[in-house]
């Protein structure tokens, strides 16, 4: 915070105020303060003329200033140091302190006492005017942690009564007041000036001439003749196309007029008749003109009611047809995401108005007030957007429903996000990892199965394809071992010959088998190595064999 060395109600201190968004104006900008509307906060800003106060007005501030220096004292107590008055900024943010602590860690705020602030039991039930202020000062000094609220009542010098909060920061309350005077400066740059309107009266209405009449048991004079014209010239030309607020003043004095000229028609007619019966042309005329001033006033209250609904109605239709232009500039911005923003609740905002001036005041702060509210979600959004689409540029795909996601706080959105990568990661690793180990796995396999067709090869390689046997009925696959048996002596007794080849021996008929040449035929039929062969015979079980024919 800069601190400047100013006065404050100093002329220094007011040109040092224009130039900077002030606490204190915070909530009118808001549109929160029964002291000054937003229109009119915009009206000063942009043109730089401010409101001339009276002097009862200005005594009213100097009694505050007053008060403001008797209660420092109080204030000093309770917080346990002594306070200073300071003007503060912070960019283009301004605050005026009523009290600061020499390690500016504590603030003083303090307003005069009032039914308002006694009826408030906590900082909470404060008049939000009060918070907004207060949160704006804790803006403007960064090293302020809170801010005593005191409010006092003096007599003279004497303290009579005081009340007092501590106040520490509101989120919500300051991201009102950020997104509120980004709002407040478009509405200023785009000012158009408006007619300024006071408050109207009705204009002066001649009194209807009375009517005169006199009877003795018999009519004896009445000046109906005189006064018609003047009835019928005010029944023509009397304006029941209402409009501005001059003619709906005007219309509410001329419905007033017409029901009590109605009423005293009705009671001279009334009063001729219990003069005299015979006076029924008279009667009728006083009656006649007393219905038709009758149909005027309603005609007139009717039109009053009717006509301000209507621009009631349309100023509604124009304000909410702005908001939504406005949402749709924003959802520009954001797309394909839309902005989750209700329309400001105009009709609540101007409830119980009674001019038009002040209708289209409050209808300008609700939807200044919708706007600052879509701009700070549309602005919390495209902060979001940004930090997603950098983090998750690669992992889209997990998120379909980031429209509902991302409404969330700003932590449990970025823990959604990064939750769900890290877990899709994890996923990614492992999958990587076992297409890893599958395709090792089938390396290794592929290896095992060349080497065993290698050493399978090396193997046929020392084996001699055998001529085949005339007497061998079936066909036998050339696998020859470089070994030879003695062929044994028949059962015809003829002499055993000296040498067969592997073939002749496994085929030689009568002859059994030893276990080597079991271990040959089975290395031969099935074209492996002896050694496997042996294996195999071992570990096979050949009891309860059954062999087909």
């Amino acid at each position: 915070m800069i601190a400047h060395k100013l006065i404050q109600g100093s002329d220094e201190w007011h040109a040092h105020r224009a130039e900077f968004d002030n606490a204190s104006d915070a909530p009118a900008m808001l549109g929160e303060s029964p002291y000054k509307t937003r229109t009119e906060l915009i009206a000063e800003r942009a043109t730089g003329i401010t409101k001339e106060h009276d002097k009862a007005t200005q005594a009213r501030f100097a009694e505050g200033h007053d008060f403001e220096a008797m209660a420092r004292p109080v204030a000093e107590k309770i917080v346990g140091e002594s306070l200073y008055p300071v003007t503060g900024t912070n960019g283009t943010l301004g605050a005026s302190f009523d009290g600061l602590t020499m390690m500016e860690d504590i603030a003083m705020e303090h307003k005069r006492l009032n039914n308002d602030i006694r009826a408030c039991n906590s900082v909470d039930e404060l008049p939000i005017m009060y918070r907004i202020q207060m949160e704006q000062q804790l803006m403007v000094s960064e090293e302020t942690e809170k801010v005593l609220f005191l409010a006092t009542n003096w007599d003279g010098e004497t303290l009579i009564e005081e009340k007092h909060f501590w106040y520490t920061t509101d989120t919500a309350i300051r991201n009102r007041i950020i997104a509120g005077w980004i709002q407040f400066h478009k509405d200023v740059d785009s000012y158009i000036p408006a007619e300024v309107i006071e408050k109207p009266k009705a204009e002066a209405i001649e009194a209807f001439p009375v009517p005169s009449i006199q009877v003795r048991g018999e009519l004896v004079s009445n000046n109906l003749a005189e006064i018609m014209p003047k009835f019928d010239k005010y029944l023509e030309e009397t304006n029941t196309n209402l409009v501005t607020d001059q003619d709906f003043a005007d219309g509410e004095a001329n419905a007033k007029k017409s029901r009590e000229a109605a009423k005293n028609l009705k009671l001279t007619a009334k009063a001729v008749v219990d003069q005299i019966a015979p006076v029924s042309e008279v009667v009728s005329t006083l009656e006649l003109y007393a219905d038709k001033f009758n149909m005027l006033g309603l005609k007139l209250e009717k039109a009053v009611t009717q006509q301000k609904e209507t621009i009631k109605t349309n100023a509604i239709l124009k304000a909410k047809q702005d908001m939504a232009e406005h949402i749709n500039e924003l959802e520009k911005e954001i797309s394909p995401l839309r902005l989750n923003c209700a329309q400001p609740d105009f009709a609540t905002a101007i409830r119980g108005l009674k001019t038009i001036v002040s209708l289209h005041n409050k209808i300008a702060d609700a939807l200044a007030a919708g706007k600052i509210t879509a701009d700070a979600a549309a602005r919390d959004i495209r902060a979001k957007l940004s930090w997603y689409r950098e983090c998750a540029k690669d992992y889209t795909f997990l998120f379909a429903d980031l429209a509902q996601i991302i409404v969330k706080a700003e932590d449990d959105f970025q823990l959604v996000v990064k939750t769900r990568i890290d877990a899709r990661k994890v996923e990614d690793v492992a999958r990587a990892a076992k297409i890893k180990a599958d395709a090792e796995a089938e390396i290794k396999a592929q290896q095992e199965r060349e080497e065993d067709a290698r050493q399978q090869r090396e193997y046929e390689a020392t084996l001699t394809k055998p001529e085949p046997v005339a007497e061998v009925k079936q066909e036998v696959k050339a696998v020859t071992i470089a070994e030879s048996v003695t062929r044994p002596a028949d059962s015809a007794g003829e002499p055993a010959k000296p040498t067969l080849s592997v073939t002749e021996t496994l085929y030689y008929k009568g002859h059994q088998p030893t276990p080597e040449e079991l271990v040959m035929a089975v290395a031969y039929g099935f074209k492996v190595e002896q050694t496997r062969a042996l294996e195999w015979l071992k570990a096979a079980n050949f009891n309860g064999l059954k062999l087909a024919a």
